[in-house]
């Protein structure tokens, strides 16, 4: 299945052509466009490792692929044996990322069709299995729509609109996420400026956000992450919308880090916080932010720019890929089916009791 980005000026984030999984590969942006042809399950996990693809949803497009990719050459092993290889494969593939429910989500779906299908041979399976792929990522798509249709109220004639990281396109296979009111009020032909913030240390915002958003049409602005304050206190920025990769039953949300500051200074300057999230980003399975488990990745990536070193040599570094904000911070979630607001605990279980992902 193939998603052209809507801009039409980017190969798609991820695309399934007859047998292939194709990833565009996200740490080359700007400056080059390249697609992989990932050629096995293992590339599959180097590439969400590593950053190739990335955003919450396009990881859980991605690891539904992938496990297509892992069991492709398995369609003459008994179903039996079938369905037990596949399950190995996805409790590996969940290890590439810890915070990003997604992940998780997409293999476990994956995993509960393959027991609810009843296939007389792997190869049949095999089909059903790239059939429910399709679906996760045709879903993925109308929930970007859906989230773009509601929160693009939130974006007025001569808004200032501050987002952080990438919830984009390409963090998706359609719209974005935060991303999506945005791109729905562009196409209103609404009138405002949106101020991305660079988003150290791969600087997300830099390389993904700002240039999209460019190629888009849309009026952006790049800031250092450490501006973001000041430009609220300038009166510039009207409402906050950023992404999560996992949101817990109590409205708390892990985000990439940083986020928790600008949650903080616009609550200071009484600044609207919004945040994209479609269902399958909500984790009702875990109650509050204190059990988001966060990932911390390599120090290299803080003491290092462009492979070159920017710090003294054995420096000591922390890096943590995310935060988590407290749920009293956000003003309200911009899902597919509406914006949900607090007591986000009633709120959004109310709202999504009918997901696979609900307790």
């Amino acid at each position: 299945m193939a998603s052209q980005p809507f801009f039409q000026t980017l190969p798609a984030t991820i695309e399934w052509r007859d047998g292939d999984l194709l990833l565009l590969d996200q740490t080359r942006l700007p400056h080059e466009i390249v697609v992989e042809n990932v050629a096995d399950v293992q590339a599959v996990w180097r590439a969400i490792r590593e950053l190739r693809v990335r955003g919450a949803p396009a990881i859980g497009v991605a690891a539904a692929y992938g496990l297509c990719i892992a069991m492709r050459d398995a369609t003459a092993l008994p179903v039996a044996q079938f369905r037990a290889e596949l399950e190995a494969h996805a409790n590996w593939l969940e290890t590439a990322r810890p915070t990003a429910v997604n992940l998780s989500w997409g293999v476990r779906r994956m995993l509960r069709h393959a027991r609810d299908t009843d296939a007389s041979d792997a190869a049949s399976l095999y089909r059903a299995l790239v059939e429910e792929a399709k679906r996760i990522h045709a879903e993925d798509q109308s929930l970007c729509e859906g989230i773009g249709e509601h929160g693009m109220p939130l974006i007025r004639e001569g808004s200032g609109v501050l987002t952080h990281c990438n919830a984009g396109a390409l963090a998706t296979t359609g719209i974005g996420t935060a991303t999506a009111p945005i791109y729905a009020a562009h196409r209103a032909g609404i009138g405002f400026k949106v101020y991305a913030d660079e988003t150290r240390p791969l600087l997300q915002g830099a390389r993904l956000t700002a240039f999209e958003l460019q190629q888009a049409g849309v009026d952006v602005t790049l800031i250092m992450d450490s501006a973001a304050a000041s430009i609220m206190s300038q009166g510039l920025v009207d409402v906050v919308i950023v992404g999560t990769d996992r949101v817990a039953a109590n409205g708390d949300f892990a985000n990439k880090i940083g986020t928790l500051g600008l949650a903080i200074a616009a609550h200071h300057y009484g600044i609207p916080f919004y945040v994209a999230c479609p269902s399958s980003t909500l984790d009702l399975h875990t109650a509050s932010g204190a059990r988001i488990e966060i990932e911390e990745r390599d120090a290299h990536e803080v003491t290092h720019l462009a492979g070159r070193s920017i710090a003294p040599d054995a420096m000591q570094a922390r890096n943590p890929a995310f935060d988590v904000t407290p749920h009293m911070l956000v003003s309200g979630f911009v899902t597919e089916r509406g914006i949900v607001r607090a007591p986000f605990e009633r709120s959004l279980r109310t709202l999504f009791a009918a997901q696979g992902n609900a307790a």
